[in-house]
Order: structure tokens, then sequence, then C-alpha cells
């Protein structure tokens, strides 16, 4: 498997910028991601329950192995206040050598399924 591809950018969106730091530096901590890059002030345009809303959110880039975007979801899924958080994966499709080994040696590998996390 080509290096590049192990590695994947998940964002994440939320109201408040201080609970996704929270939300980011857990995962970090558990290391499910190397790292975040946190955008403290986007606007976000969307269609919910029938009405087009206009609001301010924040946006993290997360670093991460493609294996580990299952325990992401599902935590995040778990801890986040939206119904229904914006969590997306998103390919590399190339990028430095030195800092996707950095990303595959600061997470760790994935749980497999039916062991604890």
């Amino acid at each position: 498997m080509d290096d590049d591809e192990e590695c994947c950018e998940v964002v994440v969106t939320a109201a408040d910028a201080d609970w996704l730091a929270g939300l980011t530096r857990d995962l970090v901590e558990r290391r499910l991601a190397a790292c975040g890059h946190l955008l403290a002030a986007v606007r976000s345009i969307y269609r919910w329950e029938g009405e087009v809303h206009d609001e301010p959110e924040a946006r993290v880039a997360l670093h991460t192995r493609r294996a580990l975007v299952p325990e992401i979801v599902e935590h995040v899924r778990a801890v986040h206040p939206y119904d229904v958080p914006c969590v997306l994966a998103l390919p590399l499709v190339g990028g430095s050598p030195d800092y996707l080994a950095w990303v595959r040696a600061e997470t760790r590998p994935p749980t497999p399924r039916g062991e604890a996390g």
C-alpha cells in the first residue's frame, strides 16, 4: 500500500470553537489523530429541518490513519452536541513523506472489532 493512501484528513465542525478544541485534544490524547488544525471562525450556510441557516461555526482538520476513521466517527457521534455532526474523511493524494510518517507514528493502529479502545 502507498504510504500516502494510509493517511487522511477528517473534518469536524461545531458551533463552539472551545468545545471543538477540547474534542481535538481528546482525539490526540487517545492517539486517534496526530494533530488538528482548528479554524475558530467559519461561516456555515445550510438547510436544516426545512429552513436555511447562516451560522458561525468552528472547523478542525484532523490528520490521522484512514483505518481510524470509524473510531473517530463513533466517538464524535457519542459526544457531539449536534444531532447530525459533520464528520468527513478526505483522502490524501500526496504529501511530505516525513510528515505522513509522523502522522502514522503519532496515531495508534486501529482497535480490532470487539475490543475496547
